[in-house]
C-alpha cells in the first residue's frame, strides 16, 4: 500500500477543486448566501444558475458576475416550477451537475405562538423544498448519465437547539437525514450528497443583531470568539463541489468556531 501511494501523481490545489466545465445552480441565490455561494462557484470556473423567485434581484446579480452566469426563476415550494426551470435548462442542452440548496426561512417565535401554517412554511422551504429540487436534479443526471453533487445547506441548530426556532430546528435537522438518506440511494449514480451546516455568519441581515449586547454575548459562546464570514464558507463548499471530495457523500461539514464542541 505505502508503494502505491508513493508511486502516485497528486494533482495540485487548483486543479482539484477547479470546477470548469460543470454547472451549478443554486437555490435562494438573489442575495445573502446563496449570492455569495454563486460567487465562490463562479470563481472556480463553473458556470452558475442563480435561482430564486426574485427575477429582478437575480438578474442583477446574474449580470454583475458576466459571463457564465445566468438567472433562472424557481420556486422551491412548487413542483411545477422547478421541472419548469430543469426542462427549461435541459432544451438548451443544460443539465446542473451541483445542486446547492440553499433556500431557507425562519419564522421566530415561541412555539406556542406558532401557527400551523408558520410551520408548514418553514417546513416547505427548509425541507420539502431541498427534497424537490434534489430529486428533480437526480432525475436529470440519471437520464444524462453523469455525475453530480448535491450540497444540503444545513445548519448548528440542526444538530444544537436555538429558542423560539422550534420549526426551523426540526427542518434542519431532518435534511441532515435527507442527506444521508439520499446519499445512499444516489451513489450507486456516482451522485454524491452532503451538507454544510454553518454556525452564525454575518451578513447584512443579522449584523445589526450582533452589535447589540445581546449579540455580543452570543458571540462570546463561540470558542474562536468571533462570527463566522461568508469566506469560511468557501472551503468547505468547494471541496463538496468538486473532485477534491470525490469519495465523501452523506457527509455534513460543520463550520462554526467550534459553536457545536463548546462545553456546557
Amino acid at each position: 500500500m505505502s508503494d502505491k501511494i508513493a508511486e502516485t501523481t497528486f494533482p495540485g490545489a487548483a486543479e482539484l477543486f477547479s470546477l470548469a466545465g460543470r454547472t451549478a445552480l443554486i437555490t435562494g441565490a438573489s442575495g445573502g448566501l446563496g449570492l455569495a455561494f454563486a460567487h465562490m462557484l463562479h470563481g472556480a470556473g463553473a458556470h452558475v444558475i442563480l435561482a430564486a423567485r426574485n427575477e429582478a434581484r437575480l438578474a442583477a446579480a446574474a449580470a454583475a458576475l458576466g459571463e457564465r452566469a445566468e438567472a433562472a426563476r424557481l420556486d422551491v415550494t412548487d413542483d411545477a416550477s422547478i421541472e419548469a426551470c430543469l426542462a427549461g435548462l435541459a432544451a438548451r442542452g443544460v443539465v446542473a451537475d451541483i445542486i446547492v440548496n440553499n433556500a431557507g426561512i425562519a419564522t421566530p417565535k415561541p412555539a406556542i405562538e406558532q401557527s400551523a401554517a408558520d410551520w408548514d412554511a418553514v417546513v416547505a422551504v427548509n425541507l420539502r423544498g431541498a427534497f424537490l429540487v434534489a430529486r428533480a436534479a437526480a432525475r436529470r443526471l440519471i437520464t444524462a448519465k453523469r455525475p453530480g453533487s448535491i450540497i444540503n445547506i444545513a445548519s448548528i441548530l440542526g444538530i444544537r437547539v436555538g429558542s423560539h426556532l422550534a420549526s426551523y430546528t426540526a427542518a434542519k435537522a431532518g435534511l441532515l437525514h435527507l442527506t444521508r438518506s439520499l446519499a445512499v440511494e444516489f451513489a450507486r449514480h456516482q451522485i454524491r450528497v452532503n451538507a454544510l451546516a454553518p454556525g452564525y455568519i454575518e451578513t447584512d441581515m443579522n449584523s445589526a443583531f450582533f452589535a447589540t449586547e445581546a449579540g455580543q454575548a452570543m458571540i462570546r459562546r463561540i470558542p474562536q470568539r468571533r462570527l463566522g464570514t461568508p469566506r469560511d464558507l468557501a472551503g468547505p463548499l468547494l471541496l463538496l463541489a468538486s473532485d477534491a471530495g470525490a469519495h465523501m457523500t452523506g457527509a455534513t461539514i460543520v463550520v462554526d468556531g467550534g459553536h457545536t464542541v463548546n462545553s456546557v
